[in-house]
């Protein structure tokens, strides 16, 4: 077993439907790049597969020319067969690659295409090799070596590891078998006609906590909004729903309520903040995501307290796994069932709250009653003494830091000092009085009993946050990132500020003043608000959490602008994710260099950025709602 780097993903190119992926290079070969592979659950199950064809007595590979997305599923890449063509400069026979992924099934259509008044001959060969290493070890760059067995199947081959299985079916090809499955046809092509060939690879692994959702689009063509706006706006938003179709999960024992999948590669299963946000976001086109979500989610809602997996009564989880979720080199260690984040339970409440009002049936919402009292329990209880909602990580092995902002060094001092746990995170206090106030409105509207007692708590949150969480610098008032183990404000200027907008736990002069310094040059890179200000010495354009700009980050500041009324500002907001999303083909990446507008006129990739990643893609809809309000 050897041991390198995350893979980069920024020049891949990926097809999906969730739990499946496909991974390769601009030509559609695999195993050019680490991330490379076909993927299934948590397993990579193909690690190499490379087209080769024979020109005479020697053996080419097709040329490249063209790669297009036809869809989050379809990718179809184009290549010239020369040397089997004739002497004249026009190239005349082509290869087509057709790779189309469903829920456990790849399939690579090969058609070879001449424009030769002769017919065309060559032997076209496929060569594949099996894998089973693991998705976490894929990340940390990680080779592994794997005992798979390859035994004959109806029309193809099957290589089994353990009780996972891979079959590979090419109708028509000879098929051979040893350390790789190499298949290979005798292609005759007629003059000025086609030849092709398609293979089928079926993927099973009886271990996956998860299952496709319906096979059926849901979105796809069926929202792309006012034909007024912006064609690019039309154009990222449909590119999204494409996206968001692919990313549709459901849980094995309830398949009808689906949920988005967090996001691609690394990503494809339930989080609860991830899988809420984005439901949130995309309310417009959809109030039944949001009903499923919170259903899936309630079912899982924690009932006891367990250290161990940061489980508590009332708790929303934070991740689901097959098995335990090791991230090698980063010393995080993840149980099968964890519930390791302080923010997904307010944001339960309040997407319950937020779907009734998007026309949730009664009937569903008081079926979820229980749950929303015991997330209410949850939050009242998890302020205790000190008032505000914290985390620490109490495992040594954990996430350690339980926001949105997840990273190990994204709550630091303005000097980039790390702050120290417990930790209290400013967002979460407004998401916390936004889920109090919501879920009294909920039980007076459905004439149950605690409202009164739920808004006197949000009340004293309101005056505590104002009391204790505003810093002065030299950039200006503003809330603290967070207040520390000590109580004292994290004074860093950051994107968190920008998730109390619309929650009501700010004045309407505070929401102005929040709104104008995250338009500020210190926060806007001009594609978007930088998770951190210039200002800060942590400060650098590639940072995870430190200065880069995430799509679905700027697009709830933006959102939260306009609930404010600073529609200005939101709509500034939304021109520089706007013209990002031109510059990514209209595919937003995870998030993407926080570099200046005025610097470059596209941003800069972060090359190890998931994408599709759920958020990320449902912003588009919440940017096309801020704009058509207009």
């Amino acid at each position: 077993m050897t041991e390198g780097l995350q893979p980069f993903l920024s020049d891949a190119v990926v097809a999906l439907c969730a739990p499946t992926q496909v991974w390769s290079g601009r030509a559609g070969d695999l195993g050019g790049r680490p991330i490379d592979g076909v993927y299934h659950g948590d397993t990579r199950f193909v690690r190499e597969l490379a087209v080769t064809y024979s020109a005479g007595d020697e053996r080419k590979s097709p040329e490249p020319i063209s790669v297009a997305e036809v869809s989050a599923s379809t990718v179809e890449f184009g290549a010239l067969l020369r040397g089997v063509d004739d002497r004249w400069p026009d190239p005349k026979v082509r290869l087509l690659r057709r790779r189309t992924v469903s829920a456990g099934v790849v399939r690579e259509r090969l058609t070879v295409r001449s424009h030769l008044d002769e017919p065309t001959t060559t032997a076209l060969r496929l060569r594949l090799v099996p894998d089973a290493t693991s998705l976490p070890d894929v990340k940390a760059g990680v080779i592994a070596e794997s005992s798979l067995r390859a035994v004959p199947a109806d029309g193809g081959i099957r290589i089994e590891h353990g009780e996972s299985a891979m079959t590979i079916a090419a109708p028509g090809a000879a098929i051979e078998a040893d350390d790789a499955v190499t298949l290979e046809w005798e292609v005759r092509c007629p003059p000025h006609g086609e030849w092709s060939a398609e293979v089928v690879v079926t993927l099973h692994d009886p271990a996956l906590v998860v299952r496709a959702g319906s096979p059926a689009p849901r979105w796809t063509g069926a929202y792309t909004g006012d034909a007024s706006v912006d064609p690019r706006l039309r154009r990222w938003a449909e590119r999204a729903l494409s996206d968001l179709d692919a990313l549709r999960l459901a849980l094995p024992g309830a398949p009808g309520d689906e949920f988005l999948a967090a996001g691609a590669p690394w990503f494809f299963t339930l989080f609860g903040r991830d899988s809420l946000w984005a439901a949130r976001l995309m309310l417009p086109v959809d109030v039944g995501i949001a009903a499923s979500t919170l259903r899936v989610l309630a079912g899982l809602q924690g009932m006891r307290s367990d250290p161990a997996t940061a489980e508590e009564p009332g708790k929303i989880l934070h991740e689901l796994r097959a098995g335990q979720f090791a991230m090698p080199g980063e010393g995080i260690v993840l149980p099968p069932v964890y519930y390791g984040t302080v923010d997904a339970t307010p944001l339960w409440v309040a997407l319950l709250a937020e779907a009734r009002e998007a026309g949730m049936p009664d009937a569903e919402v008081r079926a979820l009653l229980p749950h929303l009292r015991a997330a209410l329990g949850w939050i009242v209880a998890s302020a205790g003494d000190s008032g505000f909602l914290d985390y620490v990580d109490e495992t040594g092995h954990g996430l350690s830091n339980q926001g949105w902002k997840d990273s190990g060094d994204s709550i630091q001092w303005r000097d980039g000092t790390l702050a120290q746990g417990p930790i209290a995170l400013c967002e979460v206090q407004g998401y916390a009085y936004e889920a109090a106030v919501a879920g009294a409105d909920l039980l007076d509207a459905l004439g149950e009993d605690g409202a009164e007692e739920l808004r006197a708590w949000a009340a004293g949150m309101r005056q505590r946050f104002g009391e204790r969480f505003w810093v002065t610098t030299a950039e200006g008032a503003y809330p603290a990132i967070a207040l520390d183990r000590d109580g004292a404000a994290v004074d860093t200027l950051t994107s968190n500020i920008g998730h109390l907008l619309g929650t009501g736990i700010l004045d309407p002069e505070q929401e102005r003043s929040i709104a104008a310094l995250l338009t500020s040059d210190a926060m806007s890179s001009g594609f978007g608000v930088r998770t951190m200000s210039t200002g800060a010495a942590g400060y650098w354009p590639l940072s995870y959490h430190g200065g880069s700009v995430w799509p679905h980050d700027a697009a709830i500041v933006a959102r939260g602008m306009a609930r404010a009324g600073c529609r200005d500002e939101a709509l500034a907001v939304v021109d520089g994710l706007l013209a990002a999303a031109e510059a990514f083909a209209f595919r937003m990446p995870e998030l993407y260099a926080g570099d200046a507008r005025t610097d470059t006129p596209v941003p800069a990739p972060y090359p190890a950025a998931c994408r599709p990643q759920a958020w990320s893609a449902a912003a588009a809809i919440t940017c096309l709602e801020i704009v058509r309000a207009r």
